[in-house]
């Protein structure tokens, strides 16, 4: 008795789970009557004809993370590198992704890398870094074409690592120590350069300023010299309109000549005390007209006749 109220229990729960079912929000839900597509559930509660009706297939309506494993490529430039990325797709039609392939999460994981294969083999390592965006669009481009009859559609790819091999990275650390000891080297050369002329240009500029202070010297020493003679000319100019005025004054002649007698006196003494020998004056005649024109003024004075 108990065990035919089992079996019917058991029997009423597999119906119940055969004919009423409930979808969830993050998925649809492929129904075949017969064996033949019959409709797509969407988020809700719905109710089965039993033995007929059958949930084929239930399809993630969410956008989905697809991991594509790392894989070896050359580049044109003949390098061997890992490269590996992420592959973001999301189901648009939950019959196509039933019916139109066996497995579209293997079929996109494999497209993926043989574009990404085909997209690295155009470019160089270098172009791999730089231009990583434009490979990420053209694999997308082709995994979209390819995907839309299995009702996926791709969002997004990036290609998370290129790794190069252990030689390669080697190789490449070398050439970049190069680069950088050749872009210090020419730094440093450009330093030096500067540098010198610096050193040259501050010679010249002093070198300037050096002969401008020394033409400024001699022009201002001229001018000075200009100025000291004109002054001593025209000193002197004045001295003789003096001297001219005085001679025509009355008894100026006699007045200049016992200047000029006391003149000459004054220099044969100091000429005399400067030698070790004994200086007579040539003109001794001279010397005798001097003094008789001194006698002749003195006598002058004593007949009352002085001049001032």
């Amino acid at each position: 008795m108990y065990t035919i109220i089992a079996i019917l229990i058991i029997v009423m729960i597999f119906l119940v789970l055969k004919t009423f079912i409930i979808v969830s929000e993050r998925e649809n839900v492929i129904v075949e009557r017969l064996g033949k597509y019959s409709k797509t559930l969407k988020p809700g509660f719905y109710f089965l004809i039993p033995f007929l009706d059958n949930a084929a297939y239930i399809q993630e309506m969410r956008e989905q993370v697809i991991d594509i494993p790392a894989q070896s490529v050359i580049t044109s430039d003949n390098i061997q590198v890992e490269v590996d990325g992420l592959l973001y797709l999301k189901i648009m039609d939950a019959k196509k992704a039933s019916y139109g392939i066996g497995n579209y999460l293997a079929a996109c994981i494999n497209l993926a890398q043989t574009t990404m294969r085909s997209e690295i083999g155009k470019i160089t390592l270098g172009e791999t870094f730089s231009e990583r965006e434009e490979v990420n669009v053209k694999i997308i481009n082709e995994i979209d074409k390819a995907s839309d009859p299995w009702g996926a559609k791709v969002l997004r790819y990036e290609i998370r690592d290129i790794r190069p091999s252990a030689h390669v990275i080697d190789t490449l650390e070398r050439r970049m120590e190069a680069e950088r000891e050749k872009r210090s080297q020419i730094t440093m050369a450009s330093a030096e350069k500067e540098r010198l002329i610096n050193i040259s240009e501050g010679e010249r500029q002093s070198a300037i300023n050096i002969s401008q202070g020394q033409k400024t010297k001699q022009i201002n020493e001229a001018e000075g010299n200009a100025e000291s003679i004109k002054l001593i000319a025209g000193a002197s100019a004045q001295s003789i309109i003096l001297v001219g005025s005085a001679i025509k004054e009355p008894c100026g002649d006699e007045a200049l000549k016992m200047r000029l007698v006391d003149q000459y006196i004054d220099q044969l003494g100091k000429v005399i005390e400067s030698c070790d020998v004994s200086v007579f004056p040539a003109g001794l005649a001279s010397i005798k007209g001097i003094f008789d024109e001194i006698r002749d003024t003195e006598q002058v004075k004593e007949g009352g006749k002085l001049c001032l």
